[in-house]
């Protein structure tokens, strides 16, 4: 024993000592500065070890041995958008013969067969497309409303707020309301990226702006629409600005209390037009496997007074390196998703589906205490040995249970080009 801790003790004199201060701050329950989380994203070796230990404490302090995931499914309902985000694969233009949309009856089927497989939320974000009303959102969210009642509806990134306020000629907490009005449940906080306009203008010039952005985000939850809140890292961002949009989170949760998680998204590269194309003349630095730790453990060290719930991303990281996440700070595992679009189509690999007997034995596997969640982090089941099989754990083939990307990329069913000769979105 004696050997074993004095080789921990050698380790830890070598730590940087200013980066065993600022741990030593966040133990304390002080605040991080920005210039002190960028100095963490710098930790290597033992300094980088030290700083998983200290986010894994505190993620045990503030919210305990649970990890949890939810119910879900993805709803990308178009792939037709206005924009050319120089990271997205997902989009398509209005003419080409890959375009889709999924009229609301189709929507609302998914949400149904979603609900019958035990899904507690419909998760739902989708392109710009030209031609589509405002109302459209509305009608959207009170279809599925009437149809199932009880499913949680997160829909509608900031970007899609501002699209649709737009389209509508109101202002966004007007057009808010009417969503909430509608039945929407929460907002998923997207469309974030790196919140400076710098980087925003080189990988998405024409995006929503950073001070939109924070205002939608605000307005929602000073009218008790709950969001979301992300980060979309390892393109042409610093340290620096990384530890910038993570302080900006805290400081709009101090002032409204309405970002029910962090969820540190990524980049997925091998598709994105800006990296495949070289659209921008910039340094590309690709996310490695401890940058993703020194994201999820940075994001708990500065956030964990304020956002307890640090979410990490199968479908970027896949499982078992999430499960690696989870002992860096994080406390929840996503959802089972049953669709995924966007990371699939920029090159992503991790399927669409994790069943939640596959949540249970990541959680197990490193001594948590695997658990249902709501969307709003409500505690519906603590998993118990011997349980029967949840209705998710019996499907096979989940490209052919719920469908794929690829398969609408092909089908002629829903091709944006023919729904739009007469304008047949419901």
């Amino acid at each position: 024993m004696g050997s074993v801790l004095g080789a921990i003790e050698k380790t830890l004199k070598s730590v940087d000592p200013e980066i065993s201060s600022i741990l030593d701050k966040a133990l304390d329950g002080r605040e991080i500065s920005e210039k002190e989380g960028a100095k963490l994203f710098g930790a290597t070796g033992p300094n980088l070890t030290l700083l998983m230990m200290v986010a894994d404490y505190l993620r045990q302090t503030t919210v305990g041995e649970y990890a949890t995931y939810v119910v879900n499914r993805n709803i990308n309902f178009t792939n037709v958008c206005v924009k050319r985000c120089g990271f997205c694969a997902f989009s398509r233009d209005h003419r080409t013969e890959e375009g889709y949309f999924l009229p609301i009856h189709e929507v609302v089927r998914r949400a149904k067969e979603a609900r019958a497989y035990g899904a507690t939320e419909v998760c739902i974000q989708a392109g710009l497309a030209p031609g589509i009303s405002g109302e459209f959102y509305t009608e959207l969210v009170r279809s599925i409303k009437k149809e199932v009642p009880e499913l949680h509806i997160h829909a509608f990134s900031p970007e899609e707020v501002k699209y649709g306020a737009k389209r509508l000629g109101i202002s966004y907490k007007e057009f808010l309301l009417m969503l909430k009005e509608a039945g929407i449940g929460s907002l998923p906080g997207t469309s974030a990226e790196i919140l400076e306009q710098s980087v925003r203008d080189l990988i998405s010039p024409g995006r929503i702006k950073v001070e939109e952005w924070v205002e939608i985000i605000k307005t929602a939850h000073k009218i008790g629409i709950p969001t979301t809140s992300t980060i979309m890292y390892g393109h042409v961002e610093t340290d620096e600005q990384r530890a910038r949009h993570i302080a900006l989170i805290r400081e709009i949760q101090k002032q409204t209390h309405g970002f029910t998680e962090f969820v540190p998204l990524s980049f997925v590269h091998w598709e994105a037009p800006m990296y495949t194309k070289r659209l921008i003349q910039a340094q590309f630095r690709l996310p490695t496997g401890a940058d993703v730790l020194r994201m999820y453990a940075v994001s708990r060290v500065m956030l964990n007074r304020y956002i307890p719930n640090i979410q990490v991303s199968w479908v970027k990281e896949g499982t078992r390196f999430s499960q690696v996440g989870l002992l860096s700070g994080a406390n929840d595992m996503g959802g089972t998703l049953m669709n995924e679009s966007i990371s699939t189509a920029a090159g992503a690999t991790n399927g669409q589906l994790v069943r939640p007997r596959d949540f249970v034995r990541m959680a197990r596997d490193i001594g948590r205490i695997p658990a249902e969640r709501s969307t709003l982090y409500q505690i519906l089941r603590v998993h118990e040995e011997g349980e029967p099989n949840h209705p998710l754990d019996s499907v096979v083939d989940p490209d052919e249970v719920f469908g794929s990307y690829q398969k609408l990329l092909r089908t002629s069913e829903f091709r944006f080009v023919e729904l739009t000769k007469g304008s047949n979105f419901a």
